[in-house]
């Protein structure tokens, strides 16, 4: 089977992808830094169900120090890369812009120069939605205008990153797809995110703050589809022989406004929730809401789990945690 490096391997999406990976058969080699953005315990706890597995190999290491320290690392062949290591959150981006701009452009700079160096040929980019911005169209779709779009360094970093895989697909021939993710929750989500507060906070009898008027809304994407869409990337750049380049949305095609969406927590954990109302956060969009047709005709990318066993499911896990 292919050898994969996942970038980012004992975050939230990223352990999860390696277990699939696993699971399906690949070899996996994984590659984080542990950023201190939450605590390392956590980072090791979401590799535990894996570091072992005897086709799973773990290095630890920072893309900032550039491609030769990645050289010395990885020294078998590799056939696809799967870049989900970056700095993430729209709102502390805001506060630290240039450690975004620094962590998620230059370090995608320094994996896209050690593949090119070492004649790695397949990339799948981990997107995002921020950077369609207030874009008025919607759904979005992934051939939308996205000049002037993105409200937030976090967003800028990550349409900066889709510029760069278009740059060495255009002058060294990587493929590449760029897989662009659309509000992930379930179990092993960062503690920073939207889900894991409210739960946090209705556990502790503590009101949820509402920014703005509750109208806002997301598309919230379970994780295990997530990386079902992205297992299929996988699939789909290992089939293909000639240089490609793709943008897909891997969204669930259903926003769910932030009033609905605490009411269905509250379900979850079993607690009526009390709002407290506040300003709205500056970098934040009105709306999420991803066409996903191209992701199902060109992977059969079909997310499968409702919002309520979602949230279930994140609850049952963070009640063990």
């Amino acid at each position: 089977m292919p050898t994969v490096l996942v970038t980012g391997c004992a975050g939230f999406i990223g352990s999860h992808l390696c277990e699939r990976l696993l699971r399906d058969g690949y070899r996996v080699l994984g590659l984080d830094n542990f950023d201190a953005f939450y605590p390392r315990a956590a980072k090791q706890a979401n590799l535990a169900g894996f570091i072992n597995h005897p086709q799973f190999t773990f290095h630890e290491a920072d893309l900032g120090q550039g491609p030769a320290a990645l050289a010395a690392l990885i020294i078998e062949p590799v056939d696809v890369v799967a870049h989900l290591a970056a700095k993430a959150g729209v709102g502390p981006s805001v506060r630290e812009p240039a450690a975004y701009l620094e962590n998620n452009v230059l370090g995608t700079t320094h994996l896209l120069e050690w593949m090119r160096q070492h004649e790695v040929r397949r990339l799948l980019f981990a997107s995002s939605s921020s950077v369609y911005g207030n874009t008025p169209e919607r759904p979005f779709r992934e051939d939308a205008p996205l000049l002037q779009a993105c409200i937030s360094p976090y967003a800028a970093s990550k349409l900066a990153g889709e510029q760069l895989t278009y740059a060495y697909h255009h002058l060294y021939q990587l493929s590449v797809l760029n897989a662009r993710f659309f509000t992930v929750y379930g179990p092993r989500q960062r503690p920073d995110l939207a889900i894991h507060k409210f739960v946090r906070l209705l556990h502790a009898g503590q009101p949820i703050p509402v920014f703005g008027d509750g109208s806002t809304a997301r598309d919230y994407t379970f994780v295990l589809d997530t990386v079902d869409g992205v297992a299929r990337g996988i699939a789909y750049l290992l089939a293909q022989p000639a240089p490609l380049y793709e943008t897909l949305n891997l969204g669930n095609h259903r926003p769910v406004p932030l009033l609905e969406l605490i009411q269905a927590v509250g379900e979850a954990v079993g607690v009526a929730p009390q709002l407290e109302f506040q300003p709205m956060q500056a970098g934040d969009v009105d709306v999420t809401y991803a066409d996903i047709s191209k992701a199902q005709r060109l992977l059969g990318y079909a997310p499968q789990t409702s919002l309520a066993e979602g949230l279930r499911q994140f609850v049952s896990w963070l009640d063990k945690q």
